[in-house]
């Protein structure tokens, strides 16, 4: 019969007792999909025809233990393993002949105690795990997104093709999609966007005025026919959802007085030229999570008089500070913390900062603690050996890919 197991009772290749020779283990990267389905009948098929006498079903985690709502992630991929190991026991239970009684199906969650950030850390953390529990074949949904809404698998399947691994995409029925650029219309973003619309249109006008109740309805309307698939990645839920407005509100006088500080602190160098002015471009990790939580702090940190965002890429802001002063704020990490008390609760609030966790690093000047990283991202050299004209692109922010301007 099959075999349930975690990844940690489960050990190298398993010998087939029917012959000398063994059959090999698959591992199959998982992610919610439309074809996930599909893909593990694939690969219980191709177990039950013999090909495999193994199946580890990994989930490779795109947060760190310890992010502001890891937890609920963590336990949402469990189920999701929890799911398919069903269904390959399903699938193995009900196929023709004896062969898939023996395979052994395993699921793991993988990668959760480090930062992942493009395909090559994907593919090291399955290679990684492939190699200790003796796989030599990974099985691709096409639909795989390992970092939400951001499609990665035709690099990822590039990345692999650089190890021992043979690697395939299960062929299912259903056309893989390019990329996925809005999420799927639901009555709730849609109520959700145009009372949004509607609050923020009569901020801007006279919410006692018929002309504006009949406008901002229709433009309420427009915009939540436009926008809602694009601008919600999930449903707006209770409580969360009212939760983070009212810490919103709360953020918003925080905000404005860091701005006022900042045009003060600014206007003074200015005014007096004995005082300090060190342009910098800096790195910072932040602990926010990703889309709009980012976005947040991404702008928040522009708005502040001395500091710009140049990009955003995975958990790194890219920050050019105007003064020391600015710069160590942002080290910091005030606004990091204000944002994650705004979508998580106080609980996040009190991570360590960038400066407690040594995630920071000024990348120009003499007291450079990194070399420009960029240009080596894109396939250049980097430091000295850019030269003048690579180090202008990076600051100026051109030409990375999967790369979000802030």
């Amino acid at each position: 019969m099959w075999w349930v197991a975690d990844a940690d009772d489960a050990g190298g290749p398993v010998t087939n007792d029917a012959g000398p020779t063994p059959r090999s283990t698959v591992v199959v990267p998982v992610e919610p999909s439309p074809t996930l389905r599909a893909t593990v009948s694939h690969v219980a098929e191709a177990a039950a025809d013999g090909e495999f006498d193994a199946i580890h079903f990994v989930e490779i985690a795109s947060w760190r233990d310890g992010d502001p709502g890891s937890d609920d992630r963590s336990a949402e991929a469990r189920r999701v393993l929890e799911r398919v190991s069903a269904w390959a026991e399903a699938d193995l239970d009900d196929a023709d002949g004896d062969t898939g009684d023996d395979v052994t199906v395993v699921s793991a969650l993988i990668g959760a105690d480090e930062y992942l950030f493009g395909p090559e850390d994907y593919v090291e953390v399955l290679a990684e795990y492939a190699g200790e529990h003796g796989a030599d074949t990974v099985v691709l949904d096409p639909e795989y997104t390992p970092v939400g809404n951001t499609t990665l698998l035709q690099p990822l399947e590039f990345a692999l093709s650089n190890t021992s691994l043979s690697v395939r995409t299960a062929p299912v029925g259903r056309p893989t999609r390019p990329e996925r650029l809005r999420s799927e219309a639901t009555g709730v973003r849609f109520a959700a966007m145009f009372g949004l619309s509607l609050a923020f249109y009569f901020v801007l006008g006279d919410p006692l005025y018929w002309f504006d109740w009949v406008t901002g309805v229709a433009t309420a309307t427009i915009v939540s026919i436009t926008l809602s698939r694009i601008s919600f990645d999930a449903d707006p839920a209770i409580p969360r959802t009212p939760q983070r407005l009212v810490r919103g509100a709360i953020y918003v006088p925080v905000l404005l007085y860091e701005i006022v500080v900042a045009n003060l602190v600014v206007a003074r160098v200015i005014l007096d030229p004995r005082l300090p002015i060190d342009p910098t471009l800096n790195r910072v990790r932040v602990i926010v999570g990703s889309g709009l939580p980012l976005m947040t702090l991404a702008n928040s940190i522009t708005l502040t008089p001395g500091t710009l965002t140049v990009r955003a890429r995975d958990s790194d802001l890219y920050v050019h500070s105007l003064l020391p002063w600015a710069r160590e704020g942002l080290f910091d990490g005030s606004l990091e913390r204000w944002t994650r008390f705004v979508y998580y609760g106080r609980s996040a609030a009190r991570l360590p900062t960038p400066r407690e966790r040594d995630d920071h690093a000024i990348l120009q000047g003499p007291d450079a603690t990194e070399e420009l990283p960029i240009a080596a991202a894109d396939g250049g050299a980097t430091g000295d050996d850019a030269g003048p004209e690579a180090a202008a692109d990076a600051e100026s922010g051109t030409g990375d890919e999967g790369v979000t301007d802030a």
